[in-house]
Formats: C-alpha cells, sequence, structure tokens
C-alpha cells in the first residue's frame, strides 16, 4: 500500500523533483509547476513596485522566457523604468493600475496614460521608457508579466523621457 501524498500531484513521477538524482530528467525535458506560494522576489526591481519571478532561468530553466507578477500598493507610482530588449506583454489581474509613457510621435511630445481594468492587455515595445501607477487609494493593483527575454530586465531611469543634449 502507498503512502498518502502531502501535495497532490507529487509522486505520480516522484524522480521529476529532484533534477539532480539518479535518472532524474534534464531540465528541459520536463513540465515545471512554479507554485504560487513559491515565486521569487530576488528578481530585478522598481521603486514603488515588486516584481516577483514565476518562470525564469533560475525558477525553470528557461532560455528566451521571463513570466512574473507585479503588485503596486495603493496610492503609489514606480519609478520610471524600460525593460531593454525585452518585448513585454502585461495583463491585468486585478485592480486599475495605469501605464505612462511618453509618446514623441507627433509634432510636441505627450504624455499618454493607459488606464486598464482586469481582463486588459498592455504590450511594451523594447526600450520604451513608462511607469506604472495604482491611483485607487484602497486596493493593490496586480499584473501578469511575460518578456521575450529569460531575465527580468529593468533600467531604472531619472525621468520618464530624457531631454535632448542641447535642452539639458
Amino acid at each position: 500500500m502507498s503512502e498518502p501524498l502531502t501535495n497532490p500531484g507529487e509522486g505520480f513521477h516522484p524522480h521529476l523533483h529532484d533534477p539532480s538524482g539518479p535518472g532524474a530528467a534534464s531540465l528541459h525535458t520536463r513540465l515545471h509547476h512554479i507554485r504560487a506560494d513559491a515565486l521569487d522576489g530576488e528578481t530585478a526591481q522598481t521603486g514603488g513596485m515588486r516584481r516577483f519571478a514565476a518562470v525564469s532561468g533560475r525558477t525553470a530553466g528557461s532560455e528566451r522566457l521571463w513570466m512574473g507578477q507585479t503588485h503596486v500598493a495603493p496610492a503609489t507610482s514606480s519609478s520610471d523604468h524600460h525593460h531593454g530588449e525585452s518585448e513585454t506583454a502585461i495583463y491585468v489581474v486585478s485592480g486599475h493600475p495605469e501605464f505612462v509613457f511618453l509618446d514623441d510621435s507627433g509634432d510636441a511630445p505627450e504624455e499618454v496614460r493607459l488606464r486598464t481594468s482586469p481582463g486588459d492587455y498592455v504590450f511594451v515595445p523594447p526600450f520604451v521608457p513608462h511607469r506604472e501607477e495604482n491611483p485607487d487609494p484602497g486596493e493593490e493593483a496586480v499584473v501578469v508579466i511575460a518578456r521575450s527575454t529569460q531575465e527580468a530586465i529593468v533600467v531604472n531611469l531619472p525621468a520618464l523621457y530624457a531631454l535632448p543634449a542641447e535642452d539639458a
């Protein structure tokens, strides 16, 4: 008779739980289950928000993808930043976060604010400076983020955009 499992799903393929054990499957030949309570807070951060890695090179051996959560406290704005060469896709889980960027495609640069709701998606192209804001005084904003790079690239900036050299 087998012993009862403490965590459903564990024990079905017990050799997969210890990647260093004898006969263990390679990190790239099996699925990885990252539990909600096992997200990794030791990832690149920006002031005013907290990022948690779920799928990364460190947590799952991914080579071209990073995925995780970002939490922005009530009545808080993140610092201005961009994500280097990463394309970033954002899915709003809860709250009404606002994403702010500078649109310089017209005659004069204009600050644009995207107001979102749960279920909305936002795409952030590589190297585009932006910030996240949570204007709600009582509810945390939570989003799921997927990036086209294996780790979370975060470049914190002193401002949403840089002045041309002659204006600086």
